[in-house]
């Protein structure tokens, strides 16, 4: 593992991703590495084909967009008091390609993104599936299992 020197941690959801971005902080710290974390917001009315003349809907992706950014900002933060240095970027597009050409841009060595299956939704609001991510991947990835969701009665 001498050669990872720059690790990226994929955030699709800010509320799950404290963990992932916690382990990319230790790995960065074991071996000096430099850490990046990207969250790719993926608008899913920006489809070509798609005609729908509701306004409040570039208002309320803006809003996504702004809460994304800030939830990220305070992980990060918290997590730049140990002393490792990250770059933060958020990112618009379609979540593989961009993710893709962000470990391309910034030379990853080791990609970390949490495990979880995706359900319809998901497909829909954030795009495709991690197995085609998986088999674009020119770097080693690791997987963090997502804690599962407390369920209330």
């Amino acid at each position: 593992m001498d050669d990872v020197k720059r690790i990226l941690v994929v955030s699709r959801d800010t509320r799950y991703c404290k963990k992932a971005v916690h382990y990319g902080m230790f790995l960065a710290r074991c071996y000096g590495a430099e850490l990046f974390v990207v969250h790719v917001v993926h608008n899913p009315f920006s489809i070509q084909g798609w005609n729908l003349p509701i306004p409040s809907l570039t208002e309320e992706y803006r809003k996504v967009l702004q809460k994304t950014k800030e939830e990220l900002t305070e992980i990060i933060r918290l997590e730049k008091e140990k002393g490792v240095r990250v770059t933060q970027l958020v990112k618009e597009g379609e979540p593989t390609g961009e993710i893709l050409q962000t470990v391309k841009d910034e030379h990853i060595d080791l990609m970390i993104m949490l495990a979880h299956e995706e359900g319809r939704l998901e497909h829909f609001l954030f795009g495709r599936s991690n197995d085609e991510i998986f088999r674009a991947m020119p770097c080693s990835i690791l997987m963090i299992k997502r804690e599962p969701e407390p369920v209330n009665f």
